[in-house]
């Protein structure tokens, strides 16, 4: 290939176009999986649930089963992330690197070649240069002997012209010695540089542009490896992600679900009862059997079907629309079932809440003895403040506790009685045929209209009524305030620093002590906030 330098220049040409096209290749690939991963992140996010609150969490398997996989699915994306990733700095950043060290040295060895290409042809032009003016010198000592020959043969000829003739002779012929010398030097150079040129200095540059090329077809392979590598690192996690899916969809139970639903909707109201047959033809017997005496129905008594159905359906949330109002503190406008569940959730959610409290108190007490016993690592007055406010708070909630167990103390004793009634209502029914309506009425059948009115049963809301006032409790014991207490919570009773008070109910494990002012006023007052003296024989307020 000595004589093929412009088509080895074309063709390292190519290879380096080769090696960007193949670098734009993977620019594009690596843009592809970029934007599949983001466009996957933006389907997961669309699709996830915007929780704002505890009681919008998923809780049907099914649901988290598909959350769990738009886990997975966002996990997949990462992974697409990290291809993309490894691609750009192992592929695309190497390929365009070494592009560009391609280039400066193709340009360098080309330029060395053009170089001695140069050098060869100003060699070839000198020995043309000398040969050109030899072939001119040996015309003009030919031409100069013809003269000197005719003149020399002319007998008019003057033995001046003569000498003359002779002289510039010489003259060229000396001239053509030079020039053949001076030919035959530049054609012996010519001749060497020529040899070196092809035999040397070109198969030189051709082996450099060779092993670059070369070097280019091997950077390439390796990058072709890098290119599937990138993928295949991160195959043992997509596997994990759709091993993943696959046990999410496992993990889905219709039995659950079933039992959720249940559980969700569960209101704690009876089922409508029966509905009574009502005999009109009670005139028609009465007229035809003269003489039956019959005990008239009481028209006081009788139920108007409508009304009835229309309450039961008005608390029957399930069977009908459930009724739209505020949400009130103590979950009244809820079903039993659903209030119990609710004020337990509260329960334990304060219970919760007092813990911290409580752990914040004890690690306070022992940061206070620790300054105590070492003053210079802190001012013990200086954690006073947060003392109070933590105790103030373990009161509160303390507080809350009690109003919400009083309340679920409420609800479970009425769906007890409930569940009593409509027992006793069950075997009433196989005597006198009658059944207890959710609203606590009874209607009666047709066989009732001999007998007296129904038996009137209580109201279910005579059962809020519950407690009533009784005489005052006899004081078990005093105390003494030891801080100062505002009192701001109902049920509570306000108290000032010293302040002696009378005990009527000691703590029961709540942390609260029920007391009595000497004016008569009762309240609860934090146990961990009075001195507390017991007596076997204490007289009444």
């Amino acid at each position: 290939l000595k004589d093929q330098f412009d088509n080895l220049d074309k063709h390292t040409q190519w290879g380096i176009d080769f090696l960007e096209k193949y670098a734009k290749f993977v620019k594009e690939r690596i843009e592809i999986e970029q934007n599949y991963a983001k466009q996957l992140r933006n389907l997961v996010k669309k699709y996830c649930p915007k929780r704002s609150t505890k009681d919008e969490e998923p809780r049907f398997t099914s649901c988290i089963a598909f959350f769990n996989i738009l886990n997975e699915l966002n996990d997949y994306a990462g992974q697409r992330e990290v291809v993309a990733e490894e691609m750009g700095h192992r592929v695309y950043g190497e390929l365009m690197r070494y592009s560009h060290d391609l280039k400066t040295e193709r340009k360098m060895h080309l330029q060395e070649g053009r170089k001695a290409q140069q050098y060869l042809d100003m060699c070839w032009k000198q020995m043309d240069n000398s040969k050109k003016k030899f072939e001119r010198e040996c015309r003009e000592a030919e031409k100069a002997q013809q003269s000197y020959e005719r003149l020399d043969n002319d007998t008019n000829a003057t033995k001046a012209d003569v000498e003359k003739a002779k002289q510039q002779l010489n003259l060229r012929t000396h001239m053509a010695d030079e020039n053949k010398n001076e030919y035959a030097a530049q054609l012996q150079n010519f001749n060497g540089e020529q040899h070196k040129h092809y035999y040397i200095v070109i198969p030189q540059i051709y082996k450099q542009l060779q092993e670059m090329d070369e070097r280019r077809t091997i950077k390439l392979s390796e990058c072709y490896k890098g290119f599937a590598d990138s993928e295949r690192k991160v195959i043992p996690i997509i596997s994990k992600c759709l091993e993943g899916m696959i046990l999410a969809a496992k993990s889905v139970d219709e039995h659950r679900d079933s039992q959720l639903v249940i559980d969700c909707f569960k209101s704690g109201f009876e089922p409508p009862g029966d509905f009574p047959f009502e005999d009109y033809s009670q005139n028609i017997y009465r007229t035809i059997s003269d003489g039956t005496i019959s005990t008239p129905k009481q028209e006081g008594m009788r139920i108007d079907s409508k009304t009835t159905v229309g309450k039961a359906k008005g608390k029957l949330w399930l069977f009908g629309k459930k009724p739209k109002g505020p949400a009130l503190e103590d979950f009244s406008h809820l079903p039993p079932e659903q209030r119990r569940k609710k004020l337990q959730q509260r329960i334990d959610e304060l219970n919760r809440e007092l813990q911290k409290e409580t752990d914040q108190k004890d690690a306070l007490i022992k940061m206070k003895d620790v300054y105590e016993k070492n003053p210079q690592m802190g001012d013990p007055s200086s954690l006073q403040p947060k003392l109070t406010e933590t105790m103030s708070n373990m009161d509160r909630l303390r507080m809350e506790i009690h109003k919400n167990e009083a309340w679920l103390s409420e609800v479970e004793g009425k769906v007890a009685a409930r569940s009593d009634r409509r027992h006793s209502s069950d075997i009433n029914h196989l005597v006198t045929q009658g059944r207890e309506s959710p609203e606590g009425s009874y209607t009666d059948d047709a066989n009732q209209e001999v007998r007296g009115p129904p038996q009137q049963h209580p109201h279910p809301n005579e059962f809020d009524d519950e407690f009533e006032d009784d005489d005052p409790l006899p004081a078990i014991g005093h105390c003494k305030a030891i801080y100062p207490f505002d009192g701001h919570n109902e049920g509570t009773l306000a108290m000032k620093e010293g302040e002696i008070l009378y005990i009527i109910e000691e703590d029961k494990g709540d942390g609260w002590t029920r007391a009595r002012r000497h004016n008569g006023e009762e309240g609860y007052v934090p146990t961990s906030y009075i001195d507390v003296t017991l007596e076997k024989n204490s007289k009444g307020a």
